[in-house]
């Protein structure tokens, strides 16, 4: 039931201890989820996508960022919708459906779209090598061409499966096939991965009349997904089997026999050198324990840094020999030392990162239910950490995963320290963003899944708001940036895992970090190698440059991180993120001990951990003038029927069914603003506005609860008059 209105702030009820969440779950009622034009949630009116064209051309502009060959000098941020479609998901739509759906990619402020295991989509059901289904190739044409038509610009893997483009698999979109580590070791692999880029990509689309490859609309080409060679050996290891694939032996001594001319150079370098290991006779043997730090080790990370950088280059050759002229990236994963030296000279990278991370869909599979903000969004700072500063930076795929009951905490975190990197997209990981309807014939449509959040009213919350902080630029980037000196394989250590330490990483919650050559630094701080300064002492140091206010209140002792800007404060220990800007007031909270005073926006009490935002819609987007505003308040959602093997619902039994239904909640808010009258009226997952269930005159104070006469939803309408 929807609960009554409060008169006035005054009469608000302060919350002094943790408020308990309802344990009330309610079923979502909408089917179709397509938007109407002119719906508060249409952002087509400020966020338009022009033309794709030759001037339009996304290109590396002045300082490394993306932006308009005609614009050099103005940075475009792009927000991008993952279409990672399987048969399990549905597949790529018929093209009557290909023009809806790009066109409401296009309403809600996506601009770009990751197109991702193309390739197994091509082979699915086929036995022989590049026999694609035609249909799917026909329908992969079409949906490009309509996602250009509505300005959408394409980020696509030159190889997504481990089985590439080979006949008579089923196990496409799993770890079988091992073609990521042979195009390192293999000239047929190579080959196969060549010929790929001449088929899928070089081949004319019937529908644009030219080839991707060369057209304008290719912002990003990934040369293969997530394949660096520790990795992959990682996604390999199994137990009772060595770490490495012995098809590495031969090349690493060969590359070794390079390195160090003879045995004995190698002995001297490598305590632990067998008798039985000889350079020249090829039998010095790979790490027998990834996690046993060893001189052999840090000669086997030197040896794939060498190899991947080389293979980068053979790779790029062949698309700039096909006539592409976008950007190039590679090794999209790992945020290791080694990995960073392997992107040193990429001309842009792109990274993947998840909180919480979900191994898998059966009966048994498990989450942590731990907050981002407890442990001070490491997965953000982890990603920071691996951008070389000077070129774009693109997060091809992240994450806070379902059903975490604290996801509600990317749609805040992501955006907002993306906006504040400067990072130039923003890529939320799943089987597509959205969906036109519930109750899809498809197995991964039948219910929540992890990497589904076009069915998580929760992860569509935070995706919408995205587009306010993240695209519109409700969240400026930050002026302050600290480079991470990096000087090259002398920063390599025996510890194949090292990274950058999170003492450091911290300072990425503050203001822009990044790995610089350690020749190219300027006169301002940085962190130097080897890595021995701490947080604390760089932030002093950025006082005392002036490059950081003296008022600004970040502690990293108490857990407390103001950004330069000023505009988003972390409190870790209090479990709270908080972003105030012109357009945008928000926060992510895990309890509300007392009342939280953002700008104009207050909270005074809640009843359960959630996310609240308050986004001005008029055209100046500023909330001190608006009379239109988009309220977000997302709770939690599950499936009917979900149930789990323990009661702090960490291992899954059964992901349920459909339909979706959300945590019942309300929370007491105030704006410091009047009005001749106001009103709030629930916006339904559909887009479509119901009558108000609060309005009043004067100051503007009311309870919001999700639980509305239409049903529950994220998504409300405040109006002031």
């Amino acid at each position: 039931m929807w609960r009554p209105l409060l008169a006035a702030a005054a009469a608000l009820v302060v919350v002094s201890s943790p408020a308990q969440a309802s344990d009330q779950w309610l079923p979502v009622r909408e089917v179709s989820l397509e938007l109407g034009a002119g719906s508060p949630l249409d952002f087509s009116s400020f966020l338009p996508n022009g033309a794709i064209d030759a001037e339009h051309r996304l290109v590396a502009g002045a300082g490394g960022r993306l932006a308009f060959a005609k614009s050099p000098e103005k940075p475009e941020r792009m927000l991008c919708a993952s279409l990672a479609w399987s048969p399990a998901s549905g597949g790529f739509p018929d093209h009557e459906t290909a023009d809806r759906y790009a066109r409401q990619l296009a309403m809600r402020g996506y601009n770009l779209a990751r197109l991702h295991f193309v390739d197994g989509s091509l082979m699915f059901g086929r036995d022989r090598d590049f026999d694609f289904d035609p249909e799917t190739l026909d329908r992969i044409h079409y949906l490009l061409a309509a996602l250009k038509k509505n300005g959408i610009y394409w980020m696509m893997d030159g190889l997504s499966s481990l089985r590439g483009v080979y006949g008579g698999f089923d196990d496409r979109w799993d770890d079988g096939g091992n073609l990521k580590l042979e195009l390192f070791v293999d000239e047929r692999a190579f080959d196969h991965w060549k010929r790929m880029q001449e088929t899928i990509l070089g081949r004319v689309n019937p529908y644009t009349g030219v080839a991707p490859i060369r057209d304008d609309a290719l912002a990003v080409v990934i040369l293969a997904n997530e394949n660096g060679m520790e990795f992959d050996t990682v996604v390999h290891d199994r137990p009772g089997k060595p770490p490495y694939d012995p098809q590495l032996a031969k090349p690493f001594n060969d590359w070794l026999a390079k390195r160090y001319g003879s045995t004995d150079a190698l002995a001297k370098a490598w305590p632990d050198l067998r008798s039985d290991e000889r350079i020249e006779a090829g039998s010095v043997a790979l790490p027998a324990d990834r996690y046993v730090d060893s001189p052999r080790l840090r000669d086997l990370q030197a040896f794939f840094t060498e190899t991947e950088e080389a293979m980068t280059a053979r790779m790029s050759a062949v698309l700039r020999g096909l006539g592409y002229r976008g950007l190039i990236s590679n090794y999209n994963n790992w945020p290791t030392v080694q990995a960073s030296l392997s992107r040193r000279g990429l001309e842009a990278v792109t990274m993947n990162t998840y909180h919480d991370w979900v191994s898998g869909y059966a009966p048994g599979s498990k989450t942590t239910q731990i907050s981002s903000i407890a442990d001070g969004v490491n997965y953000i700072r982890m990603l920071a950490a691996t951008r070389w500063l000077g070129r774009p930076f693109l997060v091809s795929e992240y994450d806070h995963l379902f059903w975490n009951r604290y996801r509600y905490e990317a749609g805040l975190a992501m955006p907002a320290y993306a906006a504040l990197q400067g990072w130039d997209a923003l890529c939320r990981h799943g089987h597509g963003p959205i969906v036109l309807t519930y109750g899809e014939p498809f197995p991964h449509k039948k219910a929540m899944l992890p990497y589904a959040i076009a069915l998580d009213p929760v992860a569509r919350a935070g995706e919408t708001l995205s587009a306010l902080l993240y695209r519109r630029g409700d969240v400026a980037t930050s002026a302050v940036t600290v480079p991470f000196a990096v000087r090259g394989e002398e920063d390599l250590s025996d510890d194949m895992q090292a990274r950058e330490p999170e003492r450091l990483t911290d300072l990425a919650l503050v203001g822009r970090i990044g790995l610089e050559d350690g020749t190219r630094l300027g006169d301002g701080p940085a962190v130097m190698q080897p890595r021995q300064q701490d947080g604390e002492g760089v932030l002093e140091s950025l006082r005392q440059s002036g490059a950081l206010a003296d008022d600004n209140g970040t502690s990293i002792d108490a857990g407390i991180y103001e950004s330069s800007t000023g505009q988003i404060q972390l409190n870790r220990f209090a479990g709270q993120l908080r972003v105030v800007t012109d357009g945008t007031e928000a926060a992510a909270f895990s309890s509300l001990r007392e009342p939280l005073a953002l700008g104009l926006l207050r909270i005074e009490q809640a009843d359960g951990n959630a996310l609240i935002a308050l986004s001005a819609l008029d055209p100046d987007a500023s909330l001190s003038t608006s009379r239109r505003f988009l309220l977000i308040f997302a709770t939690d959602a599950q499936n009917t029927g979900m149930t789990f093997r323990d009661t702090e619902e960490k291992v899954i039994e059964d992901f349920g069914r459909l339909p979706v239904r959300l945590r019942e909640g309300y929370v007491d808010l105030a704006l410091a603003r009047t009005a001749k009258s106001w009103s709030v009226s629930p916006v339904g997952l559909d887009g479509k506005v119901h009558p108000a269930v609060a309005q009043g005159a004067g100051d503007i104070a009311f309870r919001l609860s999700n639980d509305g006469p239409s049903g529950p939803t994220t998504y409300f309408l405040l109006e002031l008059r």
